[in-house]
């Protein structure tokens, strides 16, 4: 069997806990060494050691105010017999569970949220290594979401800079020659979704060294990872069922009052029991 291609993945041992105000470039490249880093090399980062240099660590004795105080847009609620599981839009624009407010790995009533900007952040690491190592990298920063209909979660790009998040083939053919319409595979999810396979999330490895993509390092004014996020008026599926429906039952009933009322039906509180004309 003969192998043309190959991705490597690489976990970065060696970065201590994170405080505020450290300065991830410095932690980075002190866990590398010299010449831990070539051109073409991604860089994936778990969010929380950004959001901890970044003193997004705040007191909450109450997590789900918290998530509250991050969300925009509820998207869908389901209560279970441990409380109520939110999906919602958060500052960010990320859909996700509990707005990505995160409980672990930090200590007791304090909650970790997401960067404000995870592609701003993205970007600063980007600049910083390039410039201490000269080599032409790209970096991603990865948090855990969920999927619809998929059991389980998964690591994807929130913020990412010179790299490409998506790799377009719209325009090209496959083996067979058919031209291909709609194919755009969301490589910077995928890049995530691999270094979490070494990173992992008791592993103490915030960091993994991507090889073999340098075609997806790209210059730094490219589209950042909030170009994954699908907007809302493409969105099929922007509310959950029982919003949804429960929308949809409001909605409803207003109008069918207000026929009623522009018919001569009698207004008030009575009417939702008797509301046949006279």
């Amino acid at each position: 069997m003969a192998i043309v291609a190959g991705v490597t993945v690489l976990g970065v041992t060696g970065i201590a806990e994170i405080a505020p105000g450290d300065d991830l470039v410095d932690l980075i490249l002190a866990a590398v060494g010299d010449g831990g880093l070539a051109d073409g090399d991604i860089l994936a980062v778990t969010s929380k050691i950004v959001s901890k240099s970044e003193g997004r660590v705040v007191a909450a004795a109450d997590r789900e105010q918290a998530i509250t105080d991050e969300t925009v847009r509820v998207v869908a609620s389901r209560e279970h017999p441990g409380g109520v599981t939110r999906i919602v839009e958060n500052r960010q624009g990320l859909v996700m569970a509990a707005a990505g407010v995160d409980s672990s790995n930090t200590p007791d009533g304090t909650v970790l949220l997401l960067p404000l900007d995870p592609d701003a952040s993205a970007r600063e690491l980007c600049v910083g290594l390039r410039a201490a190592t000269g080599a032409r990298i790209g970096v991603v920063i990865s948090d855990t979401s969920g999927r619809a209909w998929r059991e389980g979660q998964t690591d994807i790009a929130i913020g990412a800079a010179g790299v490409r998040v998506f790799d377009d083939l719209r325009g090209t053919t496959d083996a067979h020659g058919r031209p291909l319409l709609v194919t755009l595979p969301a490589v910077g999810d995928e890049i995530a979704a691999a270094a979490d396979l070494v990173k992992g999330k008791t592993s103490g490895m915030p960091v993994a060294i991507i090889r073999g993509l340098g075609h997806l390092v790209a210059d730094l004014d490219g589209a950042g990872a909030r170009s994954l996020q699908r907007p809302a008026e493409r969105d099929l599926f922007w509310q959950g069922s029982a919003e949804a429906r429960a929308a949809g039952r409001s909605e409803g009933y207003d109008e069918g009052y207000r026929d009623g009322y522009d018919e001569g039906y009698r207004e008030g509180p009575e009417a939702t029991t008797d509301a046949s004309p006279e």
